[in-house]
């Protein structure tokens, strides 16, 4: 058994995408991220980067005491690996995997994050930086398109973890100021891999957990945008 310490972000959709393609039982333990849930000392002690998701298995491999893990990249090859799936096992293929959930996690993510700051939470738009993320994010957008242009998906024929990392970087398109139909093959990769049927189950869990998602308030923003390094200071003295 599996706790999932999850709230409806791009990086908390990856992990339940996991979960549902591989049937695995798992149980969601809500972190919100607006109320600060993600300073509270035991979530702390597995994710010390003060974000989710974060991942306790309980039933280990090395049948030893729990293990818990944060970054979902992270999270996504330790459960393939744990699994044997949506992964190669073969080195080429393998190999191939990882350099694509590596590309997620350093670029496509960060990117879009970023334009997602900067695009729809600031009170008043900079031309500047508008300009330098929605432009990164379509520049990214072009090299899915072009990896896809021979592949179904991201890595070749079979679908695996790299597709579960980047898909829920893709659903907020249009708040990223990206049209997606510019983007042929990434357009039809991302409906196929949106009509699995896990993909419909993994944001239904979202609709449960976060059933009616607000505009965020200034205090949300304030407790999401304004930490710094006395943010974690303040936490370690307490």
């Amino acid at each position: 058994m599996y706790d999932l310490y999850y709230w409806t972000t791009p990086n908390g959709h990856k992990v339940t995408m996991f979960f549902e393609e591989a049937g695995v039982d798992y149980k969601v333990i809500p972190v919100n991220i607006g109320k600060g849930e993600q300073f509270a000392e035991d979530f702390l002690k597995i994710s010390p980067n003060n974000r989710i998701p974060a991942l306790v298995d309980h039933e280990p491999e090395s049948g030893k005491e729990k293990l818990s893990l944060f970054e979902s990249g992270a999270m996504l090859l330790y459960l393939a690996e744990k699994h044997d799936a949506f992964i190669p096992s073969e080195i080429k293929g393998r190999s191939n995997v990882l350099q694509w959930l590596i590309w997620q996690m350093a670029n496509l993510g960060p990117m879009a994050g970023q334009n997602h700051h900067f695009v729809t939470y600031l009170d008043e738009e900079i031309p500047y930086a508008t300009k330098r993320y929605v432009g990164e994010v379509s520049r990214l957008y072009a090299i899915l398109d072009n990896q896809l242009t021979d592949n179904e998906f991201i890595c070749g024929e079979e679908y695996s973890i790299a597709d579960m990392a980047s898909y829920p970087w893709i659903v907020p398109h249009k708040r990223q100021r990206q049209n997606l139909e510019e983007f042929e093959n990434l357009s039809r990769w991302f409906e196929q891999v949106r009509n699995r049927p896990a993909t419909a189950r993994a944001y239904e869990v979202a609709n449960q957990v976060n059933p009616n998602p607000q505009n965020m308030t200034a205090e949300e923003k304030k407790i999401l945008f304004g930490q710094d390094a006395d943010t974690l200071r303040k936490l370690r003295d307490n």
